[in-house]
């Protein structure tokens, strides 16, 4: 099941995709559905199961306008750096890396972006906000924790998934290299794209089948599968969990790959008019202009 937040003359409310990509409104099916994904999600498994139950007999929404599925994260999202090993090696040789001493990293590099960056597809990335004029893609696939837990043994992360999302992790270079660490670079507003759906643990498999690719202006500049990850989705989770607590709605930006604007030479940095388009086959698409 792919789950959506939408919004229509009637509102904001969740919603599933159907294979031709039409929004259907699970809240005209059921009225007791949760108005919102962080409270689908942390209603548990009955209300996904209820979802499913409404999504056979759920309208198709017309004139709905697709949002980034959690429009609005609890707390910051949780983002892993140099997570490939070719993006690493990018990385490294591109002058904007200041703060590691090995190229590929001992233990997950991780970071936050803060609720604020998040924008739905579609929606514009402010490049105008990076003065700097080095606003960069990355395309990333997302995990949404669906169970709280602390201290989470590697074995029993995928426990806790709820399903997975495509972010880009804009990011501003300049801004990343000057400050060390990473979250003005890579959390201004409207720096994070999200979307178009959340694909549930169980459609995405365990481990999940999924894999990204990523075009600037139709030129595919990134393609990569999870199975590539330096660092796997269940050591994330139990990195991260080991310090802070992850709760329902959580999510974790697993990683770029190889093809990122300053892996070439010159940079390819984003500007006004380009269009950043990515792909999860059995998530969807991601596409944004620049602004």
């Amino acid at each position: 099941m792919r789950l959506v937040t939408f919004r229509d003359g009637k509102g904001t409310r969740i919603g599933t995709l159907d294979e031709a990509g039409k929004v259907l409104d699970l809240a005209a099916a059921d009225a007791a559905m949760p108005r919102d994904m962080l409270a689908l999600i942390a209603a548990g498994p009955s209300a996904l199961a209820a979802a499913r139950a409404a999504e056979d007999k759920a309208p198709v929404a017309e004139g709905a306008t697709i949002l980034a599925p959690i429009p609005r994260p609890a707390k910051n999202i949780f983002c892993v750096g140099k997570n490939y090993h070719e993006h690493a090696k990018e990385f490294a040789s591109s002058g904007f890396d200041a703060t590691a001493k090995e190229v590929v990293p001992e233990a997950p590099v991780v970071f936050s972006k803060p609720p604020t960056s998040v924008i739905g597809p579609h929606d514009p990335i402010p490049s105008f906000l990076d003065t700097s004029n080095s606003t960069d893609y990355e395309g990333e696939i997302a995990v949404v924790i669906g169970t709280r837990g602390r201290g989470i043994r590697e074995a029993d992360a995928y426990a806790h998934v709820f399903g997975y999302t495509i972010v880009n992790d804009v990011t501003a270079r300049t801004l990343q290299h000057r400050h060390r660490q990473w979250i003005l670079g890579k959390g201004i507003d409207g720096f994070c794209p999200m979307g178009p759906a959340i694909v549930t643990a169980d459609a995405a498999g365990t481990p999940p089948r999924l894999a990204i690719s990523t075009w600037v202006n139709g030129e595919l500049r990134q393609r990569a599968t999870i199975d590539d990850l330096i660092f796997a989705v269940p050591t994330l989770i139990a990195t991260i969990s080991a310090a802070i607590t992850l709760e329902p709605g959580d999510i974790i930006a697993t990683g770029t790959p190889a093809g990122v604007g300053i892996g070439f030479t010159p940079p390819r940095f984003l500007k006004p008019g380009d269009k950043v388009r990515i792909e999860v086959p059995g998530i969807g698409v991601l596409e944004n202009p620049v602004a």
